[in-house]
This record gives structure tokens, sequence and C-alpha cells, in this order.
């Protein structure tokens, strides 16, 4: 039976819910907040439900905003021949972070994975394909595993079907790697060393 008090408990449980973060990191975040001033915890709270009611996906591309369309997708400056299509919202963030992609962006949610299930009907397929009309590359920056590798494949099959030039980010980045881990230098390098499939 454990010596701390319930709501203690229930929030070291919640943290340990988090994707890394351990038992003890749960029970140091716990007891931070517990020291922590009433209105830091307060705003904590306040932050998590404005994320929960205010973002959600963007209709075009599928990546996280509070408008719709994002701003990538309505930004001007933006080259809107190009696609770069990533698994999740997070991988668009770590190539905007190089400064060096100025195209637009496709999430997928996912890859492909027969062995847990997760087939085209369960990822943001068809919502690329409807924006291919005036798309003159598209670039696959999906994580170099196995599957990764199978998606981008069925990918470029269907793009190629339709005369649009496919590339995929160099393989500068280390095999197993998720692009939200990369450093700004290895990604810059793999996208410009994309080459074609």
């Amino acid at each position: 039976m454990s010596t701390l008090p319930n709501s203690v408990q229930v929030l070291i449980e919640l943290f340990a819910r988090f994707p890394g973060i351990g038992r003890k990191t749960a029970q140091r975040l716990a007891f931070y907040l517990l020291k922590a001033k009433r209105e830091e915890a307060v705003a904590l709270a306040k932050a998590i439900i404005d994320v929960k009611d205010r973002i959600f996906k963007c209709s075009t591309c599928n990546n996280i905003a509070e408008v719709d369309p994002c701003p990538i997708c309505t930004d001007p400056r933006r080259d809107h021949s190009i696609i770069c299509v990533v698994q999740e919202p997070m991988d668009v963030l770590a190539i905007e972070k190089t400064g060096h992609f100025r195209g637009l962006y496709h999430v997928l949610g996912g890859v492909l994975s027969p062995l847990n299930g997760i087939g085209p009907d369960d990822l943001n397929i068809d919502g690329l394909l409807q924006r291919l009309e005036s798309i003159q590359e598209v670039i696959l920056a999906i994580n170099p595993t196995r599957d990764g590798d199978t998606t981008a494949l069925y990918l470029s099959k269907l793009i190629k079907s339709r005369n649009i030039k496919v590339t995929r980010i160099a393989q500068g980045l280390p095999v197993g790697i998720e692009l939200e881990f990369a450093d700004e230098m290895t990604l810059t390098h793999a996208l410009e060393g994309r080459t074609n499939l």
C-alpha cells in the first residue's frame, strides 16, 4: 500500500503514461508540482486544456494547427509545387528547424505496418493523392525503418503512376532514427542529398 496521498499517486500514474517518462521521473514531476506555486500548476493545467480544445489537424496537410488551413499551407512565399511527406507533425517541426525547405508538407499519421494492422486506409494517403494535381515533386521524408521503407515504396508506386517526380531524403540519417531526434545539420544534408525512387 502506498504511503502517498491518492491525488499524488494518481498524478504520478498519469505522468508515467507519457512516452519516455518512467516511474521515477513521474515522481519527480509530481513532487515538482507540489513545490511549485499554485499559479504555475494552474498555468500547466490550462495549457493542457488549451491544446486539447484549440489544436486540430489541418484539412489540407494533416499537420497540427489552430487555424484551417494551417499557416504553412496558406503561405504564398512557399513553393506550392513540392510536397514533403512525413509521418507525424513532429517531423514537420524537425524539418522546419533546418530553414532549408520552403515547400509544403503532408502528414501521413504513421506508416504502413501490416504486423500491427495498419494499412493504407489507416493513413492519410487519400488526402495526399488528392493534392497532387499541380505538384511537380514529392519528397518522402519517412523514417528509414522497415515499415518506413515499405510505406515509401508503396507511395512511390502510387505517385509515379501520375508522372510526378518522387524523391526520398538522403540516407544520411542513421537507420532506425526518428526525424524528431535528428540534428538540424543531418536533416539539412539529408534534404539536399535526396534521391529519386
